[in-house]
């Protein structure tokens, strides 16, 4: 099973966030056979962690809890919120697979939350590229509840639209980049 976990920041937790860095690559460390995509969000001055995205493919929900709500960042108070869901990889690769690499282009992580009928199960071709996609599912993996996407466009605007505005309650579009130690 796959799982989507994103982490959002508290505000002003920069400092803690940099005091806890090696425990958080630590821990880190420990799951990386199971990663399909990671990396840390932005806020608007591009510069500012903002979050921080995991998507692993983990035997059970109790485990991905358990990855979700015992990172360091987390059980210090760095972040104000998790989304945690099953997720479905559609394009079958990690994000270390995408053949545009780890650099050049603007990266985004695209959030939309909905219900009903499941939509845009199909990932996008054209000039927003998937570097990872797939529908938010219910824990039984029975109900979509949106769709998360880490994409390379040229810009915001191109990102947010691989969704189908009208099916999800809200659409989310944050800056991105690929996580993970840097080699």
């Amino acid at each position: 099973m796959e799982y989507f976990c994103y982490h959002r920041d508290r505000p002003a937790s920069m400092p803690l966030r940099e005091e806890l860095l090696q425990e958080h690559w630590s821990y880190m460390d420990r799951w990386a056979e199971r990663m399909i995509a990671r990396g840390p969000t932005f806020a608007d001055d591009g510069e500012t962690p903002s979050g921080s995205v995991h998507i692993l493919g983990l035997p059970d929900a109790a485990a991905a809890r358990a990855f979700a709500f015992d990172e360091p960042n987390y059980q210090a108070g760095v972040y104000r919120d998790v989304l945690l869901r099953r997720w479905r990889n559609l394009l079958g690769r990690t994000m270390w697979d995408f053949p545009g690499g780890r650099t050049g282009g603007d990266r985004f992580l695209v959030l939309g939350l909905g219900e009903g009928p499941a939509a845009d199960l199909t990932p996008p071709s054209g000039p927003a590229e998937p570097i990872a996609y797939g529908p938010l599912l219910s824990d039984d993996g029975a109900h979509w509840l949106g769709t998360a996407a880490l994409l390379r466009a040229p810009d915001a605007d191109t990102a947010r639209a691989v969704l189908t505005e009208e099916r999800y309650a809200a659409i989310e579009v944050h800056d991105w980049q690929f996580g993970g130690r840097e080699q």
